[in-house]
């Protein structure tokens, strides 16, 4: 199967009626461009942005929502982008609404020099990703059994005769959340062309960091107008997010006792083994592979170390308050199990909060839901209400007082080399997003 390729499309777009195709050509050249953008971020560097690769991102959004014909759009001194339409006539008073997405991608596999395939008329076949013009050149590489399976994943068996887009296998593909921000600058630019529509006042925010799990950091608040806002950040078509994790994070460092391994009886405290000791600990029943739904775990997410110290950093999610008040008290436990097994060894927890669940703050407001609902029906797309088993920027902006339910954007195996997006799940989240600024308008 050959990949296809999508030519640039122009600025505005004269179409009549709100059509798929017409969609679709808004959407799919933006998303081909912003994945080229290598906006990789660190979760190790305390800066904002954390990689330099988000600016130039940033700036091109920048300039291409003023190309737009917005004139009111600000980039921050830390990389977030904030742009705000007025209401058309008669609707200057209307609430403030407004969308997010973030800008980087996940540290967990490359998102350098991505070579997005573009697959028309998708043949329903399995779909091998070696990254290499011949199965000879692949022979022999660790990314070599990488392959898109319909057989194992039905979302992908049900885009048969449908456009999607995936990685060559060499990286991610960016959909994480870059899917995102096409659709809501694709939805601006539908509705700039189509003057007929009214709306009132939009606010527009592309964050960079989400994914490092920091939680909005430096951000703006105060300049914020939004009433209620909407993160394009979810997964296959009809996802509606209201509820995600209660999020912590914590570093546990080990100190031991270093001496030549061959004097060691009774004075070594072996810092390696005291982290994967600890790490051993965790309960398998209570880990990401072994839970689904509304059922928490431990994360053991990265380990380093030598023979004097070493460092273990966990990921804590539960849906639930109280259990995760259970899981940071374990980790206490676990740490005087490990000093009780080496002796002049010591175990610190320094545990901290990353973001909270969001539905008690949206159940507060429940037009928030009520209107997305409806704009939901309106595009003709029917809705499921999940859980996040994650989060986004959306659950920290609810969090500081702006309710922000999160929308499908059509990726899949986001974070990974076989990460795929469908164009006509595109176009259907982006008719949501149309829906959604004409609602309301209204209200």
């Amino acid at each position: 199967m050959k990949p296809g390729l999508y030519g640039m499309a122009n600025s505005f777009h004269n179409y009549s009626m709100l059509d798929d195709k017409g969609l679709e050509d808004l959407l799919v050249p933006r998303f081909l461009k912003y994945v080229r953008y290598w906006t990789t971020s660190d979760r190790r560097v305390a800066e904002t942005p954390s990689t330099p690769g988000q600016w130039d991102l940033a700036k091109a959004l920048t300039e291409e929502l003023k190309g737009l014909g917005i004139r009111d759009v600000e980039l921050t001194d830390h990389c977030y982008v904030i742009a705000r339409l007025d209401g058309t006539a008669g609707k200057e008073s209307a609430p403030t609404v407004g969308f997010m997405a973030h800008m980087d991608t996940a540290s967990d596999v490359s998102g350098k020099d991505v070579k997005a395939q573009v697959v028309r008329n998708y043949d329903g076949k399995k779909i091998t990703l070696a990254g290499f013009a011949t199965e000879a050149e692949g022979r022999g590489s660790p990314l070599a059994g990488y392959a898109l399976d319909p057989a194992a994943d039905p979302g992908l068996a049900a885009q048969k005769g449908r456009d999607i887009i995936h990685t060559d296998g060499t990286t991610l593909l960016g959909a994480d959340n870059k899917a995102g921000v096409a659709e809501i600058v694709a939805a601006l630019e539908y509705i700039l062309s189509h003057p007929e529509i009214t709306h009132g006042p939009l606010e527009i925010i592309f964050t960079p960091d989400e994914e490092t799990g920091k939680g909005l950091p430096d951000f703006p608040l105060e300049r914020i107008r939004s009433v209620a806002c909407y993160t394009m950040d979810g997964g296959p078509i009809g996802e509606l997010e209201a509820e995600c994790f209660n999020a912590w994070k914590a570093d546990i460092e080990f100190k031991g006792k270093a001496i030549h391994v061959g004097a060691a009886r009774g004075i070594l405290a072996n810092a390696v083994l005291m982290a994967a000791t600890y790490a051993a600990m965790l309960p398998r029943s209570e880990s990401p592979e072994a839970t689904d739904g509304y059922y928490g775990y431990y994360c053991a997410h990265e380990i380093q170390g030598n023979l004097e110290s070493a460092a273990l950093e966990l990921l804590l999610r539960d849906f639930d308050r109280k259990s995760m008040d259970r899981r940071l008290a374990a980790l206490e436990v676990f740490a005087k199990a490990v000093e009780a097994q080496f002796p002049g060894g010591t175990v610190t927890v320094k545990p901290q909060m990353q973001y909270l669940n969001m539905r008690e703050k949206i159940e507060e407001r429940p037009e928030v839901m009520e209107i997305l609902k409806r704009a939901f029906d309106n595009a003709g797309v029917e809705y499921r209400l999940k859980p996040i088993r994650g989060g986004t920027d959306g659950s920290r902006l609810t969090e500081l007082g702006i309710p922000t339910p999160n929308i499908f954007t059509g990726g899949r195996n986001f974070h990974s080399r076989l990460e795929w997006v469908s164009i006509p799940e595109m176009a259907a989240a982006c008719r949501v997003v149309i829906e959604l600024i004409k609602l309301w308008g209204d209200v």
